[in-house]
Parts: structure tokens; C-alpha cells; sequence
């Protein structure tokens, strides 16, 4: 097992990785290999944070980085994101995952970033340090005030820095994509079958 930098050469079978990982977990298909694919022609992505883990010689885990912004008023903190993250089916349960996280989170810490907050799975995240953002008086945009969003979470990274980080995120555009986008992206992949599951959120 090797942790890496990803390079351009993996772009492709990274790609193909994020679509295996997602595709019918949280909707019929997934978008999020688009988003990868997006982001590292963006302005928020993190090249530095872009890793990837090789057993014998195949791509099994990848994790992005990228920049966003809490707004307080007309003041903006700029913090780090993370996602997707993604482990074949085959390979999930190893603790990749983990790895990934730990690795790239002292890292962020080591390039000045004091948060880093994320959307995902309660169950997985706090495992990981990671805490409701809620408790920071962060909100995400466009959820009503009295709504709980335990899917939004924060890992302080640096104590000092974190205190000063409250307001509202913003997702990076790049993670705005429309169906028809998709569709025309995932031509390029092998076919597969949208499925609509139990507990899908759409």
C-alpha cells in the first residue's frame, strides 16, 4: 500500500474510482466524480491535499481538498473543505479512509488552515474528530435557522484560529452541478445502471 500525491496521469482512473464509490448511495447514480473533475481546474482546489492510496498498482482511495468561505457580515474567513472522499466498495472497512483524513488534516494544520469543515455521515465523521459546526456558530447557507444540520461538521485544526472562524459557508461553485451535466460527463464512462434505493435522500 502506498499513500500518494495523486498526479495527472491518475486523473481518469481517479474519476472512475469516485463514480464506483458513490454511484447509487445517495441518489439514483452520482455526480461527485463531476465534481473532481471540475475542481482541479478551480481556484479552490488544494493540489497540495490531492493523495491518493495504490495497492498493487490500482487506485483504491482518493481524497480532495479545496478552499471556501465563512461570511460574518462583510467579514470572510477563508477554510478548508475536504470531499469527496472515496474508497472502492472493495476496499472499504480497511481503515483508508482514516488514513486519508489523518494524513491530510496535519497537513492543512501545517499550511495555516485552522477548520476544516465537511458535509457527510455523522456515524463516520465523528469518529474522526469531527463535531456538529452548529456548536462554532457556523450555518450552512440556505438552511433556516431553527433547522439542525447534523451532516455539516468542523475538525479544529489549530485552536487560536478556530475561535475567530463563525458565520455562514458557502459551498465552492464547483460542487454545483445539474443533471444534464452529468449525464453528459458520465458518456465517457463505462454504462451503468441509476438505481432509486431505500434511504437514498433523493
Amino acid at each position: 500500500m502506498e499513500i500518494r500525491r495523486e498526479r495527472k496521469e491518475d486523473y481518469r482512473k481517479t474519476e472512475n474510482l469516485v463514480r464506483e464509490a458513490f454511484w447509487n448511495v445517495y441518489r439514483p447514480g452520482c455526480f461527485e466524480h463531476l465534481v473532481v473533475n471540475k475542481m482541479r481546474n478551480d481556484d479552490c482546489f488544494i493540489p497540495e491535499l490531492d493523495y491518493v492510496i495504490e495497492e498493487d498498482g490500482e487506485i483504491v482511495a482518493q481524497i480532495v481538498w479545496a478552499k471556501a468561505t465563512v461570511k460574518e457580515g462583510e467579514i470572510s474567513h477563508t477554510v478548508a473543505i475536504f470531499g469527496p472522499l472515496s474508497v472502492l466498495p472493495s476496499h472499504q472497512g480497511k481503515g483508508y479512509a482514516r488514513k486519508l483524513i489523518e494524513l491530510t488534516c496535519d497537513k492543512a494544520k501545517r499550511m495555516g488552515y485552522g477548520v476544516v469543515l465537511i458535509t457527510g455521515n455523522p456515524d463516520l465523521y465523528h469518529r474522526f474528530g469531527f463535531d456538529s459546526a452548529d456548536k462554532y456558530g457556523i450555518t450552512y447557507e440556505g438552511v433556516p435557522e431553527d433547522m439542525e444540520t447534523p451532516f455539516f461538521m468542523l475538525k479544529v485544526l489549530d485552536e487560536q484560529k478556530a475561535k475567530d472562524v463563525k458565520g455562514v459557508y458557502s459551498d465552492p461553485a464547483v460542487y454545483m452541478v445539474d443533471e444534464s451535466e452529468v449525464d453528459e460527463f458520465d458518456k465517457d464512462f463505462v454504462p451503468k445502471v441509476k438505481e432509486k434505493r431505500e434511504g437514498q435522500l433523493v
